[in-house]
């Protein structure tokens, strides 16, 4: 997701609370039962783009990782920071397509983590946030990202978000698809309103160039 003014926040900051509540009711683990295998072994630098409620984060963290978690609705941040205060956690304002704040750190990650969070984005966003996203993985490291299919709730800003056209801007940027699967909604209420959602893994393989095939001796 990514403040009030931001393009893809809408519709957010209203409903923030219910929102963090019922992300909270969901556990981690089966939200995860795909990508878990993806994870990497703690420690390891995580970034968790549109974190919303820190759900996520506060698992991460728990698990030894050292997590920047990235949140532009300022009362989507603010819940997750009065929830989730841990020190593993670096919470910021950013957002996409951009993530000003995020690169300006000079860091990678070896896991990026975008849930629910790519389908907020118009095409010419996309395009634009790809490379931004790409630079931040580390060489071994694993992105994650899903795309909601389904009904737009009220007040929400949300594109039809295809996979194969996500894996041709990974791919440009150097990743290999590691995971490619469809599933329904594990909500009760998205499930009955027919949301699907597609889980998609990327890994920048070490050795390989962001702009080319992998370098040889």
């Amino acid at each position: 997701m990514t403040t009030t003014g931001v393009q893809g926040t809408q519709g957010y900051a209203e409903e923030a609370e219910a929102f963090i509540a019922r992300a909270d009711g969901v556990a981690f683990a089966e939200k995860h039962a795909i990508t878990l295998h993806l994870t990497p072994v703690a420690p390891a630098r995580v970034l968790d783009i549109g974190a919303g409620g820190g759900h996520d984060a506060a698992a991460f963290a728990a698990m030894g990782h050292r997590v920047v978690a990235v949140e532009p609705t300022p009362a989507m941040l603010a819940g997750a920071i009065a929830r989730h205060d841990n020190p593993a956690i670096s919470w910021l304002d950013d957002s996409l397509p951009d993530l000003a704040v995020v690169s300006a750190r000079g860091e990678v990650f070896d896991l990026i983590l975008l849930s629910a969070v790519w389908m907020h984005l118009d095409a010419v966003e996309r395009r634009r946030a790809m490379p931004r996203i790409a630079a931040l993985l580390a060489e071994g490291g694993v992105m994650i990202l899903s795309l909601r299919h389904g009904p737009v709730p009220p007040g929400r800003r949300m594109f039809e978000v295809f996979a194969d056209e996500t894996i041709a801007l990974a791919e440009a940027e150097g990743l290999r698809t590691v995971l490619h699967e469809h599933r329904g909604s594990i909500q009760e209420q998205n499930r009955r309103a027919g949301v699907t959602w597609t889980i998609l893994a990327f890994s920048r393989d070490c050795g390989r160039h962001p702009l080319g095939p992998a370098a040889t001796p």
